[in-house]
C-alpha cells in the first residue's frame, strides 16, 4: 500500500476554493486503513488546515511527501513532482493546446496521471463529477446577472433580488432565497414585456438537472419544444411564472436527407446531421447549455442565426445564454471566452459579431464561467468526495511499478490513466500529435 494520500492546495484562481476529499472522508480512510493523510495547507480551502488536522491529517507545505496527490484543477509546471501519481482535470484528452506543456512535463517526469473526466462505467457513464454543481450554479448567476442586466435597460424585476452563487453560504441557502423569490414571481412580478418567460434548457444530464433543481424554485410550467411556437405565437402566457422546455437530441438536430432520427446513429454518425435548433431562438428568454459537444457534433447557436434572428425584424426574445459547459467556440458560437467569477459575463453584438465585458448595455448576455461550481465550494466538495471516496484504497493499494495491467488498479481507472510512469497509454497515444 501506498504510504501517503496527498490533498493539494488549489492555485488556478483565487475563486477556486474546492478540495477533492474533504475531512470527514479523510478521516475515515485514516481509520480504516491506517495510511498517512497530507493536506497542503491553505488560506482559501472551504475547509480549514483545522478541520482536516482535527480529523487526523498531517498539514504540510508543498507536495514531496505525497504520493497520491489529489487536486481538483491543473497543475502548474513548477509544482509538478517526478514520480508521483497525480489526480485531477487536466483538460488534456481532447488535444487541448494550453495543457500541452503540462502533459509534457509529467510525461518527463515519469509521473503517472489519472483524469477524473475518464473515470466511467463499462456503459460509458463518468462516476467522478461536478455536473450536477455547475448546473446549479450557473442557473443561480443567469438570474443574478439577467436581474441587473434587466435593471439597467430600466425593466424592474424579482431577479434584482437574486445574489450571485459565491454570495450563498450552501445551495440550500440558495434555493431558499430563490423560493422567496419565486412568491414575488407568483404575485404577477414579471413585466409584460417579458411575459411569458420561456428558459430553454439543452440537454438533460447532470448539468440540467442540477440547473432544474434550482428553476424549481419558481413558480413553474412545463413545456414541450415542440409546444412553444404555437404558444408564444398564440400570446399564451402569464406574469405569474417561469415556462421551462427541455431540450434532447432530437430536439436540436435532424438527419441530413429523409431518413429519421436515431439517436446512436447520431452519436456513431454525427456529421450526418444539422443542427434545428435556430427555428426555436424567437421563443427563448434565456438558454441555458448543458449538453456535452465536440467538434465532430453540429454547433447549436451560430452567430449567423443570431444575427438573422437580431435582422429579421420579427420577435427577437433572448436576453441571456448560460453557457455551462463552456466550451469556446463550441456548440454556442458566440461564446468566444471563458470568464472567471471575478466578471462572469459580456455581452454579445450579432450584428457585429462584437463581445463587450460586463452587464450593461445592448446586446445578448453571456454567462461563460469555465468553473462554476468552484462558486458552492462546500456542496461541490462533499458532492465530488463522496464518489472518490470509494476509489481510494484501490489507488493506494496499486503497484505502480508493476505494468498498467498489473497495478491492481480497477478497470474504472485504468481506462482513466492517460499517462503511466512517464509514457502515454495505449488509449491516448493520440495525444502524441498535439504534444
Amino acid at each position: 500500500m501506498k504510504k501517503s494520500l496527498l490533498i493539494r492546495a488549489e492555485d488556478k484562481n483565487q475563486w477556486e476554493r474546492r478540495t477533492p476529499f474533504i475531512p470527514r472522508d479523510a478521516g475515515r480512510i485514516l481509520q480504516k486503513h491506517g495510511v498517512q493523510v497530507l493536506v497542503e495547507t491553505s488560506a482559501k480551502r472551504c475547509f480549514s488546515d483545522s478541520d482536516y488536522a482535527d480529523a487526523g491529517a498531517k498539514i504540510c507545505q508543498g507536495m514531496n511527501e505525497g504520493d497520491v496527490i489529489l487536486g481538483v484543477k491543473e497543475i502548474p509546471l513548477t509544482k509538478l513532482l517526478p514520480r508521483k501519481a497525480y489526480l485531477f482535470f487536466s483538460h488534456t484528452v481532447k488535444g487541448q493546446s494550453q495543457n500541452m506543456p503540462m502533459l509534457k512535463r509529467i510525461i518527463e517526469l515519469q509521473a503517472t496521471l489519472i483524469d477524473y473526466e475518464r473515470i466511467c462505467d463499462r456503459q460509458g457513464r463518468r462516476l467522478i463529477f461536478f455536473g450536477p454543481m455547475a448546473g446549479s450554479a450557473g442557473a443561480i448567476d443567469i438570474f443574478h446577472l439577467l436581474g441587473r442586466y434587466w435593471d439597467y435597460q430600466g425593466l424592474k424585476t424579482p431577479f434584482l433580488e437574486c445574489r450571485k452563487a459565491l454570495d450563498y453560504l450552501s445551495l440550500e441557502e440558495a434555493k431558499e432565497h430563490f423560493r422567496a423569490v419565486g412568491k414575488m414571481i407568483g404575485g404577477g412580478a414579471i413585466p409584460a414585456r417579458l411575459a411569458p418567460l420561456v428558459v430553454g434548457v439543452l440537454g438533460y444530464g447532470q448539468v440540467s438537472q442540477g440547473a432544474q433543481a434550482v428553476f424549481e424554485s419558481f413558480p413553474l410550467e412545463r413545456l414541450e419544444p415542440d409546444q412553444l411556437p404555437g404558444f408564444i405565437k398564440a400570446g399564451e402566457g402569464r406574469r405569474d411564472r417561469i415556462y421551462l422546455s427541455v431540450f434532447r437530441e432530437e430536439d436540436l438536430v435532424r438527419p441530413l436527407g429523409t431518413s429519421e432520427f436515431v439517436l446512436e446513429d447520431y452519436y456513431q454518425h454525427p456529421e450526418n446531421y444539422e443542427s434545428k435548433f435556430a427555428a426555436y431562438l424567437p421563443f427563448i428568454t434565456v438558454l441555458v447549455n448543458g449538453i456535452y459537444w465536440d467538434s465532430r457534433y453540429p454547433r447549436f447557436v451560430t452567430w449567423s442565426e443570431l444575427q438573422d434572428l437580431a435582422s429579421s425584424g420579427g420577435p427577437n426574445r433572448l436576453a441571456g445564454i448560460a453557457d455551462i459547459t463552456c466550451d469556446v467556440g463550441g456548440s454556442i458560437e458566440c461564446n468566444v471566452k471563458a470568464t472567471d467569477s471575478g466578471s462572469p459575463s459580456y455581452l454579445c453584438d450579432p450584428i457585429g459579431r462584437k463581445v463587450v465585458d460586463g452587464h450593461r448595455g445592448e446586446g445578448i448576455l453571456m454567462l461563460a464561467v469555465d468553473n462554476l461550481p468552484a462558486e458552492l465550494p462546500l456542496d461541490s466538495s462533499d458532492f465530488f468526495s463522496t464518489q472518490l471516496r470509494e476509489f481510494i484504497p484501490a489507488l493506494l493499494e496499486a503497484d505502480y511499478s508493476d505494468s498498467l495491467a498489473g497495478s491492481g488498479l480497477p478497470a474504472e481507472l485504468q481506462n482513466a490513466v492517460v499517462v503511466y510512469n512517464g509514457e502515454l497509454t495505449a488509449q491516448y497515444q493520440y495525444l502524441e500529435r498535439y504534444l
